[in-house]
């Protein structure tokens, strides 16, 4: 019996909880980390990254400082020094925090499921680049909207045929989009970053078609070369940019924290929706290590070890990959996006790959509905640059014996 007829707790789920039984969520797939095979599949920091040491001084500190207060609701000064740095940071972005502030998350997937509470009706549309992080288009979906790809190249979102398709739904009295989510900086999956010019047009395209523009920034901090573009809040008059950020590549995933800078009504609206406070015990240490200078103390090291990864990657696909493969070549971020022929099904090539002694996530996992079959996603973020040569030439032999196969 299906859970549409069926009597009990199941026929009672909504309707988006009863879809998102048949969907296959991001959390089915981490059961690839558990492969015996070089991982080239999660965006995971390299183990050595995580700053143990630092956390467990700024623990100390904390309960020797602030006691019981940093372990009570609403915690101590550290909590609150915290939300002091992330906003000094990103003034020095350049966004302007007059009529903005910044609120504070548990992690950045949290803050986006509070900024759809805040501007998502079932049935409104949500345009995403085609690819984009999978586990977004899961939080989209969960609102019971219809999420809608949009076309992405070396450059990151296609704004000029976003544009264009823009025109034809008003022209055919089709809705537009109430918000559209991008990664403008090291995007997740293809690495591309989006040029100024285009950050600009899509600033102007949401004040002519009214929408909100959601500006994950969860890689901004990571860039390897070349001079950073200016985020997409900082170029915005209108208030309609929502800017998210995160702590999970920088510091590590496990403190779960993170950030929404969006104009004050805005703002105000998505922390009264947000389901329940954050860690503030997490709060408080993350601020204290931040506040002693250790957040920028690592930056260095950090960027030096991906950028010999990202640099690993690269030479590894050259060298191994067949000639009609193509890939992106990111400045920064964890990610490289990997196209193969038309005779390649990556979904069907995982399982080879495992055997042969290599993980990745296949293209179709990315995209809101149909796409990416013959593409993937490769992180070089969690592998020693000598294990990503040996995963490379693994992939390398397992799209040829798929290809036989």
């Amino acid at each position: 019996m299906s859970p549409d007829t069926e009597r009990g707790p199941i026929s009672l789920l909504t309707p988006e909880a009863r879809s998102a039984l048949d969907r296959s969520g991001y959390g089915s797939w981490r059961a690839i980390a558990t492969a015996d095979a070089v991982s080239l599949a999660f965006g995971f920091p390299y183990p050595e990254s995580l700053p143990t040491a630092r956390l467990q001084e700024s623990t100390g500190a904390v309960l020797d400082d602030e006691g019981e207060r940093a372990l009570q609701y609403g915690g101590g000064a550290y909590a609150d020094r915290l939300q002091t740095w992330v906003a000094k940071r990103e003034t020095d972005r350049g966004i302007d925090l007059t009529d903005r502030d910044v609120l504070l998350t548990n992690g950045a997937t949290h803050a986006i499921d509070s900024v759809c509470r805040a501007f998502l009706d079932p049935g409104d549309v949500v345009a995403v680049e085609a690819p984009t992080f999978m586990g977004s288009i899961r939080v989209f979906e969960n609102f019971g909207v219809d999420v809608v790809g949009l076309p992405v190249d070396d450059r990151g979102l296609d704004v000029d045929a976003f544009a264009d398709r823009l025109e034809r739904a008003r022209a055919a009295g089709d809705p537009t989009p109430t918000l559209v989510y991008t990664i403008p900086n090291f995007q997740n999956p293809t690495g591309t970053t989006l040029p100024e010019g285009r950050r600009v047009r899509l600033l102007e395209l949401a004040d002519e078609y009214d929408f909100v523009v959601l500006e994950d920034d969860a890689y901004g901090d990571l860039r390897y070369e070349g001079e950073p573009e200016r985020p997409l809040c900082a170029l915005d008059e209108s208030g309609r940019v929502v800017r998210v950020g995160s702590f999970a590549k920088t510091i590590a995933p496990g403190v779960r924290l993170g950030w929404v800078v969006a104009p004050d009504p805005i703002r105000d609206a998505v922390d009264a929706l947000a389901a329940g406070g954050t860690n503030t015990f997490t709060r408080s240490v993350v601020g204290h290590y931040c506040d002693a200078g250790h957040f920028e103390d690592a930056m260095p090291e950090l960027r030096t070890a991906y950028a010999d990864r990202r640099d690993a990657i690269l030479a590894a696909l050259a060298t191994h990959m067949p000639d009609e493969a193509t890939w992106t070549e990111p400045d920064g971020g964890f990610f490289v996006w990997l196209e193969l022929g038309d005779d390649v099904d990556t979904d069907a090539l995982l399982e080879e790959a495992i055997d042969a002694g290599v993980t990745f996530l296949p293209g179709s996992m990315f995209y809101p509905n149909d796409g990416g079959e013959n593409a993937l996603r490769l992180s070089f973020s969690y592998a020693e640059p000598d294990e990503i040569d040996v995963g490379i030439g693994a992939l390398a032999a397992a799209i040829d014996a798929h290809r036989r196969g």
